[in-house]
């Protein structure tokens, strides 16, 4: 305290300047409206800057509870998308019998592996979110891979770079469909096989599940044709796909249920 009083009597002519400067800022600023008005601006200036920099600040640690929400979003409209596909895509086995059979659970990736010869993927959804083996798993831009073993709270995805992967697939223009697998070069390309010879393919064209599985519904982006050949001894074609996704970078995933599995399955051992 005596240190505060001693700078005060040390100082008393600046701070008795100071007090006298701000009085007659202040009665300037009252009485004339021109300095008036510069001063409530550059406080609003002054103010406006502080809150926009309070608000990025809040922003920023609030971006994980938006990711959250933006995700939850994003699997209420793949879960209607999709489901009004199968409803009205006669080419679905049977699908127009049932109602929104496809459910769709949002998870985040824990690692990925995408160098190996049978990549798997591990997810941080399992038996307590009801997920089970042969569940399909997609992202954002497209095809992901299929659930292959659960625990209570995670689960491993069999990548569509394994090579032991197959997922059925087509040309999104026409219905010719065949069977996508990876041989085990690139993770930014698949291969699409069985295509017949007379399928109009053209480079660019894009691919899509094909629906004819208990997995993924139909119309799930795969990717884009890449480069194609003829194999004249079976008249089929072998066709490169480059992936829309970016197997190395991989973060939010959605993973499918078909509800109406079991029925399905039944169906194809009924007609067999």
């Amino acid at each position: 305290m005596q240190q505060i009083v001693n700078f005060i009597i040390r100082n008393k002519s600046f701070l008795l300047f100071l007090l006298l400067f701000l009085v007659s800022l202040g009665f300037t600023i009252q009485s004339h409206s021109f300095h008036k008005s510069k001063f409530i601006n550059s406080a609003n200036f002054l103010t406006g800057g502080v809150f926009n920099m309070s608000n990025t600040v809040s922003d920023y640690f609030g971006l994980k509870k938006q990711n959250k929400l933006l995700q939850e979003e994003n699997n209420t409209l793949k879960s209607l998308l999709y489901n009004v596909k199968t409803e009205n895509d006669t080419a679905f086995i049977d699908s127009t019998r049932f109602n929104k059979p496809y459910r769709f659970i949002p998870g985040q990736i824990i690692r990925n592996s995408y160098s190996k010869t049978n990549n798997v993927i591990l997810i941080n959804k399992g038996k307590n979110d009801s997920l089970k083996q042969d569940f399909g798993v997609i992202t954002s831009k497209g095809i992901l891979g299929i659930v292959d073993k659960t625990s209570a709270d995670n689960a491993t995805v069999l990548s569509v770079l394994n090579t032991t992967t197959r997922i059925s697939a087509q040309l999104k223009k026409t219905n010719h469909f065949g069977t996508i697998s990876w041989d085990a070069k690139s993770p930014k390309y698949i291969q699409l096989t069985e295509i017949p010879q007379i399928a109009p393919v053209v480079i660019g064209d894009t691919i899509i599940t094909s629906g004819r599985s208990a997995i993924f519904p139909k119309g799930v982006p795969v990717g884009t044709v890449a480069k194609f050949n003829l194999d004249t001894a079976e008249n089929y074609y072998e066709i490169t796909v480059e992936l829309f996704n970016d197997m190395t970078n991989l973060e939010h995933v959605y993973v499918i249920e078909n509800t109406n599995k079991n029925i399905l399955k039944n169906l194809l051992n009924r007609n067999d």
